[in-house]
């Protein structure tokens, strides 16, 4: 009786939870096979990921739902805090940790902290800052037009703030290559999906299961790629598994001051609960799906890449609370 009734709540757990052990299964898949996925290795992974980058912002651009979010444009406060949280807070509390983290972990690889500014310069997410915010009977039409502004946003705002941030910090850069880059693969597909919504639409939310599918999978792919460069090149050797342990803490304290600046903020702005739950679910969250394929773009065929992805890919559960979301 006890496992007749324990097994559908495994694997609901398993479904819930699926894109999260894929990211698991695909670091060590890695480790265990990494010459496919290498840069030199049969899946041509430079090619295939560029395929992949379009594909994902193809396939987000074709997701927005910008027909419902109308409803939501008028809470012009609440946008102001969120997205100022997104691309102004967030960023300037990178920085922050930028400086800082030296002083306390010296060892620690330039790449990591270039991936925390990475991961505060993203943009938010949209399907899970909406569920948790209708979950919370917050205000769900103010949520879902600043998660989808914030991903619109995103698309460009994101590279030009890592290439700020990165000038601010002294890793400079040539921006010129990377702007086109940021046009051909990841602005000019992300357009072509807005567009083709009109045209799409009732077929799109009718299979949207499979279209995030499609999106995860990819992600998954790039992952792995990622993760083979590394392994290939002995960067997990040279700094050991403890950087993982090290790095969860710092996205936990970054997690952290983050939810209670945006507490007291929503406080501070006398928000109504409603307001109040979408501007921290919005405002605390960010985006892996778009995350992942951006970094590419900005941080080309790196050797170190999987480095700068680890602090997004580890504070992606974090951010959803119970696992389930």
């Amino acid at each position: 009786m006890v496992k007749d009734f324990m097994a559908p709540q495994k694997i609901h757990w398993i479904r819930s939870n699926g894109f999260l052990i894929g990211l698991v299964l695909a670091v060590l898949l890695a480790f265990w096979l990494p010459g496919p996925g290498s840069k030199n290795g049969i899946l041509h992974a430079d090619i295939l990921n560029n395929f992949g980058i379009a594909l994902i912002l193809l396939m987000q651009g074709v997701s927005l739902a910008f027909e419902k979010i109308k409803d939501g444009a008028r809470h012009w406060r609440l946008h102001v805090c969120v997205q100022s949280f997104t691309f102004i807070i967030f960023p300037l509390v990178g920085l922050a940790f930028h400086f800082m983290m030296p002083l306390l972990w010296p060892s620690e690889p330039q790449a990591i902290r270039e991936g925390f500014l990475y991961l505060c310069v993203l943009p938010s997410t949209v399907s899970t800052s909406v569920v948790l915010t209708a979950v919370a009977k917050g205000n769900t039409s103010g949520a879902l037009f600043n998660a989808a502004f914030s991903n619109i946003l995103g698309v460009l705002v994101t590279p030009l703030l890592v290439h700020f941030l990165m000038q601010s910090t002294g890793e400079t850069g040539s921006f010129g290559p990377l702007l086109l880059k940021i046009v051909l693969l990841t602005l000019l597909p992300f357009t072509v999906g807005m567009i083709l919504r009109n045209y799409v639409m009732d077929w799109v939310d009718l299979h949207k299961i499979w279209i995030n599918r499609i999106s995860n999978l990819v992600i998954l792919i790039i992952v792995y790629t990622a993760f083979c460069n590394s392994v290939e090149e002995r960067i997990w050797q040279t700094y050991g598994f403890g950087l993982t342990g090290l790095t969860a803490g710092y996205v936990l304290l970054l997690f952290g001051i983050m939810s209670l600046l945006i507490y007291l903020s929503t406080l501070a702005l006398h928000f109504n609960r409603e307001d109040a739950i979408a501007a921290y679910f919005c405002g605390v969250k960010k985006t892996l799906a778009m995350g992942v394929p951006l970094a590419l773009v900005i941080f080309g065929s790196r050797s170190d890449i999987s480095l700068i992805l680890l602090p997004i890919m580890l504070y992606h559960p974090v951010q959803n609370g119970e696992l389930g979301y």
